[in-house]
């Protein structure tokens, strides 16, 4: 994809060098706590599922005590030019998603909302339903949470808004998808750690890597050691011990990775990432929900690119 002046001398901007001193620092903090708190919620078990229920119960204000009553909604194997697939569930006739950040991001709301139309789609076709037939489909309600976690100070809770990203301004409130930001750094929000303890142990584990590295303590040492600190004090009934290797990998692989996308936008969007961007352009276009300029604002594509992609749909 062919780049202005402006857009390179904007790119290099944004871009660390490798071989800047402290550059793996940064880049491991970046991503090392998305990929644990989707280790620890995912629902895949019996115990990461009650974990799951009490981090909803702590964040909804809710008492449900059956796991049973969860159904694990989560897209796997769905990529995002810019977005990562964490948790989502039914509950009490309730569509659910949970998402970490470690930055801020005003764009959630637009994600979100893609997001949705993709879980909506698969809940109408588990339901055998016919979207173009004269009855109407009724389906769960949305509640969209983003639980962050990163380095910038912010309130406690911050309403973001879709109709904040309209071009022109629209108070109607017609068309409109939230997001709950709430943020679950150490100090913020503690009657909500109090009443979940597996985000407490999970925040304590974070702030513990975090300030290591801060005394300038290597990356790989400040996370074999707040393993080690999260074993002696039994920190997630025994997951830290039981899965030490895997953790301790896994987030060492994500530093890796992140590497990897550093390099590769050094010259600009990598060629992966931009077949991937026309990929979910293609779905977003054929699910006919979102506009052209939405898609466009979305995967990160020019607004002709996405015209183009419809006229062939159209033509096929």
């Amino acid at each position: 994809m062919e780049k202005s002046k402006n857009e390179e001398i904007k790119l290099t901007e944004n871009v660390t060098h490798l071989d800047m001193p402290g550059f793996q620092e940064i880049a491991t903090n970046r991503t090392y706590k998305d990929s644990l708190f989707r280790l620890i919620y995912s629902g895949n078990d019996e115990r990461s599922r009650r974990w799951l229920l009490s981090l909803y119960n702590a964040l909804c204000g809710r008492n449900y005590t059956d796991i049973n009553d969860l159904r694990i909604t989560t897209i796997e194997n769905v990529i995002y030019l810019t977005m990562k697939n964490d948790l989502s569930f039914l509950l009490d006739s309730q569509m659910n998603l949970f998402e970490h950040q470690s930055t801020v991001n005003p764009n959630m709301p637009l994600r979100g909302l893609m997001y949705f139309g993709q879980l909506y789609q698969n809940e109408v076709k588990r339901q055998k339903k016919d979207i173009f037939g004269s009855s109407l489909i009724k389906i769960p309600s949305p509640r969209f949470i983003v639980l962050y976690n990163g380095d910038k100070e912010l309130p406690d809770n911050k309403k973001y808004r879709l109709s904040d990203a309209f071009e022109t301004e629209d108070k109607s409130g017609e068309f409109e998808w939230t997001a709950t930001l709430i943020n679950i750094n150490k100090n913020h929000n503690e009657t909500i750690q109090k009443n979940c303890e597996s985000l407490y142990h999970y925040i304590e584990f974070v702030d513990r890597v975090r300030t290591s590295q801060r005394k300038g303590m290597a990356v790989s040492q400040a996370i074999n050691e707040a393993v080690d600190y999260a074993i002696q004090h039994n920190f997630l009934e025994g997951f830290f011990e039981e899965q030490k290797m895997y953790i301790t990998n896994s987030l060492l692989t994500e530093f890796d990775q992140e590497l990897h996308d550093r390099c590769t936008y050094e010259d600009g969007v990598a060629e992966g990432a931009q077949q991937n961007a026309i990929a979910n352009a293609r779905n977003f276009l054929k699910m006919q929900i979102l506009t052209p300029e939405q898609i466009a604002q979305g995967t990160g594509l020019r607004l002709d690119q996405v015209l183009n992609l419809e006229k062939e749909l159209i033509q096929a």
